[in-house]
């Protein structure tokens, strides 16, 4: 069996005011592609700050969006072999 390995990272940077947090997930491929998502997290004016929680929201938008790109891309791939694209 052949073991793979693939490295996301994540930036996560806040607004002044903790208000915005956005997240940058990017996928390196042992084969050298490149898939970058990007996921926001606003936080109620009304709520106090709590970075974690724009973190994780953030993050886990990114993560979502980037399995979808990668989900599309491997259905395209697919298309193409079989002769349909």
């Amino acid at each position: 069996m052949e073991y793979k390995q693939w490295n996301i990272q994540i930036w996560i940077s806040e607004d002044e005011d903790d208000a915005l947090t956005t997240a940058t997930a990017v996928l390196f491929t042992p084969d050298g592609k490149r898939h970058e998502s990007v996921g926001h997290a606003r936080r109620n004016p009304h709520d106090r700050p709590v970075p974690g929680i724009g973190d994780e929201l953030a993050a886990g938008r990114a993560l979502s969006e980037l399995a979808a790109k990668l989900i599309e891309d491997g259905a395209k791939d697919v298309a193409h072999l079989a002769g349909r694209a």
